[in-house]
């Protein structure tokens, strides 16, 4: 069994290939996907040789992990069913070929607990789950019995930052403030403001939620920062972070790291999505044929227009 799939042979050398599937096992599902969204963080980073290393790490490699499809095989263990509708956050089914992440393709072999159910009403928006699922685990990855300190503060107005942003209104939290340096990039609040930093005089903030993946930010967060402030690393960083430590001790600031979403935070902003609680609406602005990955990821990459490009994959099926 087959598949095309996007494969980066190395940095900046992109191609749509054919690629033999590893063959489903007894609780694994195939998957036919429908879309899949193009990150412009951690895909971004692989695209341009700049992810730092870590176990699993090198070329060639399949990316993807936003993808969403529906099942056309499901092994005689796996709980969901030939037709179910599925998020996929990637897929390892492609020999010697890495999948990091592996969803950007026209058909993956998966593992039945992997993927999560969704409505047909979300349509291509499920792709956006990923991120969302990413938002929410950065308010909920403070600990079992920590206060939950959700932004009064968030730099970066890209996906990430307007999902956060979003879901600190829903929640019925105060609005936050939203950091934006890119003028492109500054319409679209929705129940809350967006400023150029220079345009802020507050130095009182409480939480202070970094999506911008700004390796030198540290030190202009801590510096608006509140005493016992914290500041919220949820981007993800290619260089070292570092910050001069006096204005932090002052401070008595926290600093803390949210890693990656959880199945639990998943399942939550899919009810969130599918409730209504949640609107996706307005963060999808760019979409293409997979047949034009290539140009599609310069696209999401260098155009500072392009909140989220989508592909579509239902062509090839």
């Amino acid at each position: 069994m087959k598949t095309q799939a996007v494969v980066l042979e190395r940095p900046e050398q992109l191609r749509l290939s054919a690629l033999e599937l590893t063959a489903p096992g007894a609780a694994d599902l195939v998957v036919d996907i429908e879309f899949s969204g193009i990150s412009t963080g951690t895909e971004k980073l692989l695209y341009s040789g700049r992810m730092p290393m870590f176990p699993g790490m090198g070329y060639p490699l399949v990316p993807g992990y936003e993808s969403v499809g529906r099942v056309s095989q499901a092994g005689p263990e796996a709980t969901h069913r030939v037709g179910d509708r599925v998020f996929v956050p990637g897929a390892r089914c492609y020999g010697e070929v890495r999948g990091l992440f592996g969803g950007a393709a026209s058909r993956i072999v998966v593992a039945d607990s992997k993927v999560v159910p969704v409505s047909e009403a979300l349509g291509q928006h499920a792709v956006l789950l990923a991120l969302a699922a990413t938002a929410y685990h950065t308010v909920a990855c403070g600990g079992e019995g920590a206060p939950c300190r959700a932004p009064d503060l968030i730099v970066g107005h890209g996906v990430l930052g307007r999902l956060l942003a979003r879901m600190v209104v829903a929640a019925g939290f105060e609005p936050p403030t939203v950091w934006e340096v890119n003028p492109q990039r500054a319409e679209g609040a929705q129940g809350y403001q967006v400023l150029d930093p220079q345009e802020d005089t507050r130095r009182d903030y409480q939480a202070i939620y970094d999506v911008s993946g700004d390796s030198r930010i540290l030190d202009t967060a801590i510096a608006r920062l509140a005493r016992r402030g914290e500041v919220v690393l949820a981007g993800f960083y290619s260089e070292p972070l570092s910050f001069n430590f006096a204005p932090a001790f002052m401070r008595e600031a926290h600093i803390r790291t949210a890693a990656e979403w959880q199945r639990a935070d998943m399942l939550a902003v899919r009810e969130l999505a599918e409730s209504g609680r949640l609107s996706l609406d307005g963060l999808i602005t760019h979409q293409d044929v997979a047949t034009h990955a290539s140009d599609a990821y310069r696209t999401a990459f260098g155009d500072a227009a392009c909140l989220k490009m989508v592909l579509d994959w239902r062509q090839l099926q």
